[in-house]
């Protein structure tokens, strides 16, 4: 612990707030919140940790706090902080993706349509609905059934609709209010759980057809009301009040949470949703801040109640999301907390084995690297690679990974401008010199570890660059190759030597999974390069010639040598300017 932490520590006023711990970059790496900033603060700085929190405890430098006026205000400022910061050691719900709706539109001839966006034009919305072939295959059960029309623009005839008796033909024939207020309000009734009612009706109508011996509309009548057994026995009845639900459950242990979500839509189970991560808080304040990020979305569906465990703060949740949460005690909404607790409890347990062995080949295998390499543990690695035929169509890769897992948003790709001709290490000077003075004046984040996929004199030329031009001081390492152009050796240091790693450790297949991962970005970006210059010609080097153009010459002479042979007046004559023609012909005979 530092002398700012210690001094800091003293004055931590005892009231609720947040608290934002950074590293040795000044960058926020966690963001929390506390009913007493005093006691929570203090406690990551004494007693003993898991590795986890340990990792966290020894990246801090420095922190900083907010005060607020109570608990419900720390948690709002906290879900807002987590979103501007980003913080890597923050849980942060990157799915952003929207349920589907069925949607019943206000229009004189109305439609039903699946949307992801809710708006205030009058439409009716059903749903949502978390499993998407639900929702699809319900609209398709109702196209069946109920004659709406089905295209978006009023067409001059009828369609194959029509002739299928799944469309009024509303483009040809009047159809009264009265007739479409008939069928959307038996769609209406459908889509609130009322479709045993609508089966109880197709089945009059087919014993009916069938009495009168016609036995094609009652066939017809019998095949919709299969169709609506197949759908509706794929959504389980679990409720019979038909209020929409979403019913959550948590497990945690070993510092992992693993959080269950049941929606529950008109009393029907439809889909669940699991979310599995570290926590350095305790549970119950984790779970506050996860359920506050997973509704904090403005489009996001909020249903009639929430039911939750016994040990979250309703009353703060209530505050928080103006939604009725509930404890139940006893009965179906019990059992369903506790169904989703088990889940839970059954997928963290599943899943642990695959954590850990993550995590010892990614975080662990970061922090024996930088162990061997003397350093600190280097949570941002970045990494770059040349590629180049003879010198043709230079180029340079940058790839970055973080905490042992490539982050592919931060790649780059570079072409080399200033260097002639096949010389590496003026390549990589030039594109070294490039990325670090953009991050310098972007004040993008340094890397804890540079690679440089060669080997001493590519690393002294990053070297040079970085330290007399740029005044930076990164550990740069060099990753050379044997003579099957697989990752050898790892030279560190000043001067520069072979840094002992074993074949079968974590970290040296890390730096294997590095430089294959680079090699891979960069001659992937050269072949696109190569094949775009293979189709060019001197034709494309003349200003005037465009593509209509060159497939005219090539169209009226076939070849350059033809082309050569040709006089400015036989170019004129096919629609070419005198002063281009003149041009081209002495570039081609040059």
């Amino acid at each position: 612990m530092n002398e700012t932490i210690k001094n800091k520590l003293t004055i931590l006023p005892d009231h609720p707030g947040c608290y934002l711990m950074k590293d040795r970059q000044g960058t926020i790496i966690y963001v929390g919140k506390a009913k007493v900033l005093k006691n929570r603060v203090r406690s990551y700085f004494t007693g003993s940790h898991d590795g986890k929190t340990l990792r966290l405890v020894n990246e801090i430098v420095d922190f900083e706090y907010i005060v607020t006026s109570s608990n419900i205000e720390a948690l709002l400022l906290e879900i807002n902080l987590i979103k501007k910061y980003d913080p890597k050691y923050n849980v942060m719900l990157k799915d952003d993706k929207t349920y589907p709706f069925i949607k019943l539109t206000a229009e004189r001839h109305p439609r039903l349509i699946t949307t992801r966006k809710v708006k205030k034009d009058k439409g009716k919305y059903f749903g949502p609905y978390p499993n998407v072939q639900a929702a699809n295959e319900t609209k398709k059960l109702l196209d069946r059934i109920y004659p709406l029309r089905k295209c978006s623009t009023l067409p001059d005839r009828v369609c194959l609709y029509y002739h299928m008796g799944q469309c009024l033909a509303p483009c040809v024939k009047e159809v009264s209010e009265a007739e479409y207020k008939s069928l959307t309000d038996e769609i209406t009734r459908f889509l609130n759980g009322g479709y045993n009612d609508i089966k109880k009706d197709l089945t009059e109508k087919m014993t009916e057809a069938a009495e009168q011996l016609d036995f094609e509309r009652a066939k017809d009548f019998r095949d919709k009301i299969i169709h609506i057994d197949t759908i509706m026995e794929k959504q389980k009845m679990t409720m019979t009040d038909f209020t929409d639900r979403d019913v959550f459950g948590y497990s945690v242990d070993k510092g992992w949470m693993c959080v269950q979500v049941f929606f529950i839509r008109q009393g029907k189970l439809i889909e669940r949703d699991v979310s599995l991560f570290p926590i350095y808080d305790e549970a119950e304040e984790e779970m506050l801040t996860f359920l506050g990020q997973f509704y904090a979305k403005s489009d996001h569906f909020k249903p009639n109640e929430i039911l939750v465990p016994e040990t979250i703060d309703t009353s703060m949740l209530e505050q928080l999301l103006d939604v009725k949460v509930l404890i139940p005690k006893r009965g179906q909404k019990k059992d369903l907390v506790k169904l989703a607790e088990k889940n839970a409890t059954i997928a963290l347990k599943e899943k642990f084995s695959l954590i850990e062995r993550d995590e010892k080949r990614t975080i662990n295998a970061v922090e024996n690297l930088g162990d061997s390499l003397g350093i600190y543990t280097p949570h941002r690695i970045e990494a770059f690679d040349n590629s180049n035929i003879q010198g043709t169509d230079p180029v340079s890769a940058l790839v970055v990974f973080i905490d042992g897992k490539p982050n592919k948003n931060e790649y780059r790709k570079y072409k080399i401008k200033t260097v002639i001709g096949p010389d590496d290490y003026e390549s990589m000077r030039e594109v070294t010199r490039r990325r670090y003075t953009r991050v310098l004046k972007e004040n993008l984040p340094l890397p804890d570890l540079l690679i440089i996929d060669g080997g001493k004199g590519h690393v002294e030329a990053v070297r040079d660059v970085l330290e007399n031009e740029l005044g930076l001081d990164i550990p740069i390492t060099g990753l050379v190759k044997d003579d099957k152009h697989r990752t050898s050796q790892l030279l560190y240091g000043n001067p520069l030597q072979i840094v002992p790693l074993a074949r079968n450790s974590q970290e040296f297949y890390l730096l294997q999974r590095i430089q294959d991962e680079v090699h891979r970005f960069a001659i992937t970006f050269h072949r696109q390069l190569r094949g775009k210059s293979a189709f060019q010609s001197h034709l494309d080097e003349i200003a005037g010639i465009g593509e209509k153009r060159k497939k005219l010459l090539l169209k009226t002479f076939g070849s350059l040598k033809k082309m050569k042979e040709a006089s400015i007046e036989e170019m004129v004559s096919i629609g070419i300017p005198a002063n281009i023609a003149k041009e081209l012909l002495e570039k081609i005979n040059s």
